[in-house]
């Protein structure tokens, strides 16, 4: 598990291998992320997009941004928490992924909350 704030949002991710999912003999790596969002702040903020650096060793970094998080643009309230799961498939078994949440407020206007940087390392290649 790692946390990041960034201006009163805190960000926590949790990743796990999907050994059901993943196919090692063809190259196909599954990792489930779960992400916690946490609004510390006194006013409620909207997340309008996101961005990610997924690298995957041996393959290289590759950059997926668009609106929301699996299809929702949500709003969280002061003291509120949003969580949510989604998956990613490297080819190696060995990675990592960070990036970036772009939230609007009243107050600050539109602004970037970091996505702390996890390592995703598959049950095979841990052994």
């Amino acid at each position: 598990m790692v946390s990041k704030n960034t201006y009163e949002i805190k960000v926590t991710v949790v990743a796990e291998y999907d050994h059901f999912n993943s196919y090692p003999s063809e190259n196909r790596f599954v990792f489930r992320y779960h992400i916690e969002i946490e609004n510390l702040g006194s006013l409620p903020v909207k997340l309008l997009s996101r961005k990610w650096i997924i690298y995957d060793l041996g393959f290289g970094f590759t950059e997926v941004e668009g609106a929301g998080v699996i299809g929702l643009t949500p709003t969280i309230e002061s003291g509120e928490k949003f969580t949510y799961f989604s998956n990613v498939i490297l080819k190696s078994g060995v990675g990592n992924m960070e990036g970036y949440y772009v939230f609007e407020n009243f107050e600050k206007g539109i602004f970037n909350v970091s996505i702390p940087k996890f390592n995703l390392v598959s049950g095979v290649l841990s052994n």
